[in-house]
């Protein structure tokens, strides 16, 4: 076995979000490389029927014990040593999400650290500048969850700002309640709703110029496969991690989505099963931040909340390694 074998750790992270709870799995080696070893989400629906209520509802509840056994299970066959996992809008502000913890340490052994939807943005920056080369000029980093959506003012350097509002596409859904398809007027309500909750993001962009808005994974991978299959007649996603939208081809994409019926988004290729109800409600947020904002690029970076924090501990098992003598190679960089 080589040396870099010997002092080889496995690390899983879970990321539980509102709609999906995901596991990666990884092997992390003393230069600072990595290797995929398992990838994987589960859709959960945490917020169905009660996200508006603050309240896990009895069956997602159940789903979500679920997945975490199961993941649990994969876990234990991986021999991973050490269980990194977050939980984020659904759990936090529910009056039950500390029931919902402390049932899925009691079951699987899993400790849920619940972290503040700051936290959370901080993480999905990290993980946005492992995917996309940032430079000086500063982006506007856009995360829709379930529960919350995450904004961050940052360049390769620096986060200005960042925040996170309770207004995901599952907690939209819950509380407005839109036809089908939408009305117009429905969607100048939730327009007027964001621009509502928005009133410190609006503070931060004053100070700051930015003509780029970055949207991390969940619904800008959606909007990028639909995009792809629609104007090009592939994957544009395939073997990437990142993408450039034309902003015209996803303009076109939105009056499509805003004009449709559940029926017709069924059938729409690149939108999986689980966004079909929020990819509207998704879509008129980011229109919405577009306008709002005056910004006229936009890019999908594939890594969010988990890729930042396992390269947060990456940089932790580096510094406990050098600290215990073992031996580091020079000139690498992450994989």
């Amino acid at each position: 076995m080589s040396n870099l074998s010997a002092h080889k750790i496995r690390v899983a992270v879970l990321d539980l979000g509102t709609n999906t709870f995901h596991l990666l799995i990884t092997d992390v080696f003393p230069d600072k490389t990595k290797k995929t070893v398992f990838k994987s989400k589960m859709v959960v629906k945490l917020g169905e029927g009660g996200i508006h209520q603050n309240f896990i509802s009895d069956r997602p509840f159940k789903r979500g014990i679920r997945a975490l056994k199961h993941y649990s299970n994969i876990i234990d066959e991986n021999e991973v040593n050490e269980v990194h996992a977050f939980a984020t809008s659904a759990i936090r502000s529910a009056t039950n999400g500390r029931d919902f913890t402390e049932t899925a340490f009691r079951l699987t052994g899993i400790k849920i650290n619940v972290i503040k939807g700051e936290e959370e943005a901080r993480l999905i920056c990290l993980g946005v500048r492992e995917c996309i080369r940032l430079t000086d000029q500063p982006v506007l980093i856009m995360d829709i969850g379930g529960g919350s959506t995450e904004f961050i003012i940052a360049d390769k350097n620096e986060i200005y700002a960042r925040h996170s509002f309770n207004i995901g596409a599952a907690r939209l859904l819950e509380i407005f309640k839109p036809s089908d398809p939408i009305t117009s007027d429905q969607v100048k309500k939730v327009e007027k709703f964001l621009g509502d909750q928005l009133a410190e993001l609006d503070e931060s962009m004053k100070s700051r110029k930015v003509k780029c808005l970055i949207g991390s994974s969940g619904s800008f991978d959606t909007f990028a496969e639909m995009i792809g299959y629609r104007f090009h007649h592939r994957n544009v996603l395939k073997n990437s991690n990142s993408y450039q939208y034309e902003l015209s081809e996803y303009c076109e994409l939105h009056e499509l989505l805003l004009h449709s019926t559940t029926g017709q988004r069924k059938r729409m290729k690149g939108l999986i099963k689980m966004r079909v109800d929020m990819i509207v409600l998704a879509s008129i947020c980011t229109k919405f931040i577009l306008h709002r904002y005056e910004i006229n690029e936009m890019a999908l970076s594939k890594y969010a909340l988990k890729e930042g924090a396992l390269w947060e501990i990456i940089q932790g098992i580096h510094f406990r390694n050098t600290a215990k003598g073992i031996p580091m190679l020079k000139n690498t960089q992450l994989i």
